[in-house]
């Protein structure tokens, strides 16, 4: 995924060694600075493994809401036919109960 984009690692950061000059980079500010770096990349990369981890748990989720849409029934239109046979016999069981006096 992403750590194949990615270059650098947080061990590779940590042990990268500068060359040194007789007017280089101070040694203690540039360890300093590669620290904050580290510390940094490596919080990153923790927030995009939580990341890549919920995206792919919502994704089985949206799989599994839309396994269950293809379901015979499942529809908002099935459920409204349901409903309506299911009144029109209630209603049909009630005028052979109370007899049709009580419809008409």
């Amino acid at each position: 995924m992403l750590s194949d984009k990615v270059k650098l690692t947080a061990k590779e950061i940590l042990e990268k060694d500068f060359k040194t000059s007789i007017k280089g980079y101070n040694k203690d500010e540039v360890d300093q600075f590669l620290d904050l770096i580290i510390k940094d990349y490596e919080t990153f990369h923790q927030e995009i493994e939580k990341l890549q981890q919920e995206n792919l748990r919502l994704r089985k989720q949206l799989e599994n809401i839309q396994n269950k849409g293809m379901e015979p029934g499942a529809t908002s239109i099935g459920t409204g036919n349901t409903n309506y046979d299911i009144l029109k016999r209630l209603s049909n069981l009630e005028k052979h109960v109370f007899g049709r006096k009580l419809f008409d």
